[in-house]
């Protein structure tokens, strides 16, 4: 990958804080024209360093305030079985983040449901669906302590 410098660095820092900022405002608090920001931003996405721009929503106020965290662990761990299930849990919607694992359990799901009823029905009807569960762990977010999409850099 191409190197980037400190500007484009402060770029990053900027949007990733919020990507609705104009080019203007970020090149008025770089010092910069606009011109110069809108090549830099377009060569970052080129490059992949930007790889989309999303909103991010408020969980409460759409009614999923339940985050649960499953630790799944497979009984058999040849490729096809993981491959077999990384299709399968990508089937499913309730699923905001999988994660392959090393250590005691094989994969990490994320799941924000509007209640304890509502992750029962999804573990009873569609996470059990998956035949090569071996065990599963539900544990429940209490509090979020810290949230965030920002990388520190």
């Amino acid at each position: 990958m191409d190197l980037i410098d400190e500007v484009d660095l402060k770029i990053l820092r900027i949007l990733q804080k919020n990507s609705k900022t104009t080019n203007k405002e970020i090149a008025n608090k770089l010092n910069l024209t606009p011109s110069p920001i809108h090549e830099r931003i377009k060569r970052l996405e080129n490059k992949g360093y930007i790889k989309k721009y999303v909103a991010i929503l408020d969980k409460v106020l759409l009614n999923k305030p339940i985050t649960a965290i499953c630790m799944v662990s497979l009984r058999y761990h040849d490729e096809g079985f993981i491959d077999k299930f990384d299709k399968q849990i990508k089937e499913l919607k309730e699923v905001q983040e999988c994660y392959h694992m090393a250590g005691k359990v094989d994969f990490f799901l994320k799941i924000n449901l509007e209640t304890l009823n509502a992750y029962h029905e999804f573990v009873r009807l569609k996470l059990s669906k998956i035949e090569n569960i071996g065990v599963l762990e539900s544990y429940f977010v209490l509090k979020e302590i810290v949230s965030t999409t920002e990388y520190s850099f």
